[in-house]
């Protein structure tokens, strides 16, 4: 039979055994995680398949979240050891960008995640300076055209503010290239230190620059809990 119709059968005998009993030939029956587009729930692995692994990584500065890179510039993958298998970004920082970055395996997980529609909430600690700095809070409060769409921050929490100088907690949902620093500069700031702190359920939470660690059980659930 051509590959396509060979397919189809094996398909249809994997689910109806006795169609496949009463039928004149034998056609082999393989395995369903390996018939293809068949779909792998996030955290939940088909047995044979690669072991799914879920690691949050404080990102340093100066590091770039590409697997290799054409300038010869450090790669995130290079603070991970080989134990951890082959796992890739969710997502991106910008090289001069630190904090949260999530890494898996995971593909479903990774693609939920970055999803436009997901709408994860992430939080940055913001350090900026301004001569005109209370003006330059209250315009990231109201809403930018970025890429002829209009954004705006879900929430700006000031921490601490000292001459032109002022800290910040900036949460957005959806996440475009560079989006708080290009507020930021709309608004008249000048970002001196930009570090991710939260996505969604997740927290830093004193995890060393250039350290990782795997997500527990729990904390998948949470951020697939929180996915629209």
């Amino acid at each position: 039979f051509p590959t396509r119709r060979s397919s189809d059968l094996r398909r249809i005998f994997l689910f109806f055994p006795s169609i496949r009993s009463s039928f004149p030939f034998r056609i082999p029956v393989v395995s369903i995680s390996r018939l293809p587009g068949v779909y792998e729930p996030p955290g939940q692995p088909i047995p044979g398949r690669e072991e799914k692994r879920y690691y949050m990584l404080n990102k340093p500065r100066g590091y770039v979240c590409t697997m290799h890179d054409e300038q010869g510039r450090r790669s995130v993958r290079e603070l991970l050891p080989a134990s951890a298998g082959r796992v890739y970004p969710v997502g991106r920082l910008d090289l001069m960008s630190e904090g949260l970055l999530l890494m898996t395996n995971d593909g479903v997980f990774a693609q939920r995640i970055m999803h436009p529609s997901s709408n994860l909430l992430k939080t940055y600690r913001t350090r900026v300076e301004s001569d005109r700095l209370s003006e330059g809070i209250d315009r990231l409060r109201v809403p930018f055209i970025l890429d002829g769409t209009s954004v705006c921050a879900v929430d700006v929490r000031l921490l601490k503010a000292e001459g032109i100088k002022a800290v910040l907690d900036i949460t957005i949902g959806e996440g475009r290239n560079r989006e708080i620093r290009r507020m930021c500069e709309e608004a008249g700031l000048r970002v001196t230190r930009l570090t991710r702190i939260a996505e969604g359920p997740l927290l830093l939470d004193g995890l060393p620059s250039g350290k990782y660690r795997a997500l527990r059980p729990e904390e998948i659930a949470a951020v697939l809990g929180e996915l629209k």
